[in-house]
């Protein structure tokens, strides 16, 4: 099993020489899950090769500019390109509002449909193989952490206990690995504990958006392969980051550690900083998994046996 994260755009608040506005996607089996939309993003998502007409989530964690004014012209050259699949968005109240305002006062004349919910805290959307919840984080304003969830998979399907307790191979295994009992040929009922291992667990990402240091981000990050943190600050300007809503890269390192998350991401680096290494430092002395994200960065996370394994790759 496994998904990808393309980092579109890492900076925070204006555009730097290196990095672009808050934006990254998530790619499985084909599906596109975008996470903020930030100025440049739809620069780097035409470069990333993920295509303009795929299904796609976008997944908005607050209305400051720096996470939402890349959506307009996005949404407009998605058009131009020729998507016709249906888009979907969403994030915390206001969004529809901001989303209604620019299709109706800008003349862009989107080619596809566009559908916007505001969000509650809780499940923003489910399938039968995932689940992406909202969390409230601590901002300036309403701002929602994501998590990115796989459901458990079924566990190992030993073929040759089946086969002993007369289930021939077919359809009726396909049931069992479904969860649905069935009658074996002996006319015995054969549940899916009889022939299954214990689940597997899928792949847990979780997204902060904007965040001072949070239980609550720490409590839905619990168990999380990858963590991608508000690191705003470096330690010294602690007290402006608590003052704006935001983390340093300590406090970043401290609710990966405290969440027992696999790996840590650093996101959203204040301008001030062109050389990222001592927000890694300061992060890698309290969790050692530490990474930083950077523009045109992909990470595939594979998860077999139990352990989790990242693979680094650019697509720019």
């Amino acid at each position: 099993m496994s998904v990808e994260i393309f980092f579109l755009g890492t900076n925070a608040s204006t555009p730097h020489k290196y990095r672009n506005l808050p934006s990254i996607v998530i790619r499985r089996k084909g599906l596109l899950y975008m996470f903020d939309c930030g100025e440049g993003a739809q620069y780097r998502f035409l470069r990333s090769g993920l295509g303009v007409n795929k299904r796609m989530h976008v997944f908005i964690s607050h209305l400051h500019g720096d996470h939402v004014f890349g959506l307009p012209g996005m949404l407009h050259t998605f058009s131009l390109m020729g998507r016709r699949e249906p888009l979907f968005i969403y994030g915390p109240k206001g969004t529809k509002e901001f989303v209604k305002c620019v299709l109706t006062k800008v003349p862009c004349g989107i080619g596809y449909s566009i559908y916007v919910r505001d969000l509650e805290e809780g499940i923003a959307l489910e399938s039968r193989e995932l689940v992406i919840k909202a969390i409230r984080a601590k901002h300036t304003l309403t701002n929602f952490a994501y998590v990115f969830e796989e459901k458990p998979k079924p566990g190992r399907f030993d073929r040759e206990k089946a086969l002993k307790l007369g289930v021939p191979e077919g359809p009726l295994w396909r049931k069992l690995q479904y969860g649905k009992a069935v009658k074996s040929v002996y006319g015995t009922v054969v549940r899916p504990e009889d022939v299954l291992g214990p689940p597997r667990p899928g792949i847990k990402v979780v997204y902060t958006g904007d965040t001072a240091y949070c239980e609550r981000v720490v409590e839905a990050a619990r168990g999380a392969d990858v963590l991608i943190h508000d690191a705003t600050f470096d330690s010294e300007k602690a007290r402006d980051a608590l003052e704006t809503g935001h983390s340093t890269a300590a406090q970043a390192a401290r609710a990966a550690l405290e969440s027992r998350a696999k790996f840590l991401f650093l996101f959203h680096y204040s301008s001030r900083y062109s050389d990222l290494s001592e927000l890694l430092q300061q992060a890698r002395e309290i969790f050692r998994r530490t990474y930083l994200s950077e523009d045109g960065l992909k990470v595939e996370i594979r998860k077999k046996n139990g352990s989790v394994y990242l693979l680094f790759s650019e697509y720019l």
